[in-house]
């Protein structure tokens, strides 16, 4: 069994308030599941690395341990550095990344096979609205306050 995961983490300021999107996908690119969450203050890589984490959760939350060693994942991102990083094409020099390279490292511990793939950000295009609306929503509540 194969499942295409979309990511996305956006920040409105660079640091600012920050969002993830997650949608979760059959082999042939269906949505199964989406997901949004706001981070609250955080960087755009920050976020991205969130979004990442919080997708292999859910994965795993979704389809048990016993299920995820026998899947085949492949996690689409429109971050080129992430992707990049994940794949050790290039050094983490943040340490608020490394952090979050490394718990993702210990989360791939009970998968199968993982990849990690660049898209462009139009192949990206569900995660990011569920981002931008979440950080929409989050927006409306501070108007409120």
């Amino acid at each position: 069994m194969k499942i295409l995961v979309y990511t996305d983490g956006g920040a409105r300021g660079n640091p600012g308030p920050a969002a993830i999107g997650v949608v979760i996908a059959d082999g042939k690119g269906a949505a199964v599941k989406k997901y949004s969450e706001y981070l609250g203050e955080a960087t755009n890589n920050i976020a991205e690395y969130s979004a990442i984490v919080f997708a292999l959760k859910k994965i795993k939350a979704l389809y048990g341990k016993e299920k995820i060693v026998k899947m085949e994942i492949e996690v689409r991102s429109d971050s080129e550095l992430i992707v990049k990083q994940l794949n050790h094409q290039y050094k983490i020099e943040d340490e608020g990344l490394q952090l979050l390279f490394i718990k993702i490292w210990n989360i791939l511990i009970d998968f199968g096979p993982v990849n990690f793939a660049y898209v462009p950000r139009k192949e990206n295009k569900e995660a990011d609205r569920l981002v931008n609306e979440c950080l929409d929503a989050q927006d409306k509540v501070r108007k409120l306050l």
